[in-house]
């Protein structure tokens, strides 16, 4: 019976190392798991500081497999903005106002506002495309193209939903949709400096509660909810 339960214990650790060989095989697995380690470490220390052992180290894979997916640390930089800061942007934003055309974009709008988390660690943190524009924008001019083009395409969604809701007669129509957007965009990420700064979620909750409030101010008269 010992013999036994020692074979199937080797037969399943062989497995579990087939497994791990099988996935450092794979190219884009490696890739996406030295883009996620990388994201982290930025996150945390901001892209100058970021160490590239520290990525290696949480990824298990060598230098020469970083660099064979990323020609520098500037290419990893633009990849990060590209495929992780800009997909949280869609994520939160962008694609649940696209999948809500048949609603007030009001109504959108502020359920986006109170879904973004206060976790204790998004507060210490703030926000990865804030935290990156105010590093970089002033030092690399690819980075700032590449966090500009994730501003503008959140604005444009946004002020896409309010011109639909104009047109439905669900949004006042005062209102320029362009300018209106840039003010949203503008108070969430004010907001979460201001948490950031204070390492205190009761000033994001505050925040979110003032962001609603102003948001209900947008609805077209007799719209109200």
């Amino acid at each position: 019976m010992q013999a036994a339960y020692i074979l199937v214990g080797m037969l399943l650790e062989r497995k579990k190392l087939q497994s791990t060989a099988k996935r450092l095989r794979d190219p884009e697995v490696t890739r996406q798991g030295l883009l996620q380690a990388a994201f982290r470490e930025v996150y945390r220390y901001g892209f100058q500081s970021a160490g590239i052992d520290a990525i290696l180290a949480a990824t298990n894979v060598t230098k020469g497999a970083l660099y064979y997916h990323f020609e520098s640390k500037e290419a990893l930089g633009h990849a990060i903005i590209e495929e992780v800061v800009a997909e949280i942007t869609k994520d939160r934003w962008l694609r649940p106002l696209g999948q809500s055309k048949d609603r007030n974009p009001i109504d959108a709008l502020i359920g986006i506002v109170q879904a973004i988390p206060a976790r204790p660690g998004d507060v210490k943190r703030g926000c990865p495309l804030v935290n990156l524009t105010q590093e970089m924008s002033l030092l690399n001019e690819q980075f700032r193209k590449r966090l500009e083009k994730i501003f503008k395409a959140w604005q444009e969604g946004i002020a896409t939903a309010l011109r639909e809701g104009q047109s439905t007669g669900t949004v006042r129509r005062d209102l320029v949709p362009e300018e209106t957007a840039s003010f949203l965009i503008a108070m969430v990420e004010g907001y979460e400096v201001l948490a950031k700064n204070t390492q205190d979620a009761k000033v994001w909750n505050m925040g979110i509660k003032n962001i609603a409030n102003w948001l209900s101010s947008l609805r077209a008269p007799g719209k109200s909810k």
